[in-house]
């Protein structure tokens, strides 16, 4: 085991994210040194460094950490801080193909990568080409961050013992958000009030990778018994489908100016929210024909955004969703109460549990 990074208290979150973004930052520069000596374009881990830099509260590093801790680690290893930022480069990975395939312009306030890249590329070339060239760069980007996800992991200095246990969580995770995001994909643009899909979509593609998969790497990485797992199981996956269903609120009725996103891309893109399904499942005919009309429409106007909300709003949909957050957001709690966790990671899961389910951003 590596040294401790500092001799800071068990709960202090701010020093795990400036750890976690120093590590980022300083091998994002000797990867960028490599591509210059080897006359590679600089463009690559600059956007990349750009993308990591533009936002983000790094959530899976410090549920990673906060899991090596409810195990009993002490301290703050730097193997331990490597192993949880290399969750923020494969997050990194996800985000910028997610942006291509949902074609957006923005991400956390800012052009994301693919749209960059095109405007990086445009002199002498046409918009589509331009485009075009940036979907392409940005794919390559992500697999470059998904590459170099494994590579931090690899070189972090975790013991044997360590690699064995967390190998496997690791493979299960990313099996699982590729699973979550093919079901998003498949079930764009084509909504139905299919309930039982949007919440297996909720499942795979955020509360398993958002919140269980990142404990359980922190917690094996300090030797967790399997009972301890199955604990913070019961604790995240309510917690994490709790997530993602504020995410489907904001992502209609956010503010963009605090989430970072335009509040008309789910709508345009037609996405299988929970949101919009138990809207038009409690539709009237006349509600549900309408809507079907406005989702999925990339041209969607302010005006028809502010018609499929008021359907959405008429329908109780939104209420509902509100009500299945604090189900949820109860069982995570009643979970927690339960679990064997030594007092600061229980506090620290507690506070996560009330940011993500009270937040506006």
């Amino acid at each position: 085991m590596t040294t401790t990074t500092a001799p800071a208290a068990p709960g202090d979150q701010d020093l795990v994210r400036t750890e976690v973004d120093g590590i980022l930052d300083r091998f994002l520069t000797v990867k960028a040194r490599t591509a210059a000596s080897q006359r590679m374009p600089a463009e690559v881990t600059a956007v990349l460094r750009g993308f990591l830099a533009a936002g983000g509260k790094r959530v899976r590093p410090l549920l990673c950490v906060t899991g090596w801790r409810a195990a009993g680690g002490r301290g703050l290893p730097r193997a331990v801080v490597q192993a949880a930022a290399s969750l923020e480069m494969f997050h990194a990975f996800c985000l910028v193909h997610d942006d291509v395939m949902d074609q957006s312009d923005t991400r956390r306030g800012h052009p994301t990568v693919h749209r960059t890249l095109a405007s990086h590329h445009i002199h002498g070339r046409t918009g589509v080409a331009a485009d075009q060239l940036g979907n392409s760069a940005a794919v390559l980007v992500g697999d470059l961050a998904l590459a170099w996800s494994d590579e931090l992991l690899h070189t972090a200095g975790l013991s044997n013992r360590q690699l064995t246990d967390v190998l496997p969580l690791l493979d299960a995770m990313r099996t699982e958000v590729m699973y979550g995001q093919y079901l998003d994909v498949t079930a764009t643009g084509t909504p139905t009030d299919d309930v039982e899909q949007a919440l297996a979509i909720c499942h795979y593609k955020t509360a398993k990778y958002t919140v269980e998969r990142p404990l359980h790497i922190g917690a094996a990485l300090a030797g967790a018994e399997e009972s301890l797992l199955d604990s913070l199981s019961a604790y995240a996956i309510p917690l994490g489908e709790a997530f993602q269903l504020r995410d489907d609120l904001l992502g209609v009725f956010g503010d963009p100016a605090r989430t970072g996103k335009p509040a008309l891309d789910d709508l345009r893109e037609g996405k299988a929210t929970v949101l919009v399904t138990l809207a038009l499942r409690h539709a009237t005919r006349t509600q549900a024909d309408q809507l079907r009309s406005l989702l999925g429409h990339g041209d969607l106007t302010e005006d028809q955004a502010a018609t499929a909300r008021n359907i959405i709003t008429a329908t109780g949909a939104d209420q509902r969703v509100e009500h299945l957050i604090n189900e949820r957001y109860g069982q995570a709690l009643r979970h927690l109460r339960a679990a064997p966790l030594e007092a600061t990671s229980a506090r620290l899961l507690r506070e996560f549990a009330d940011s993500a389910v009270r937040r506006t951003t």
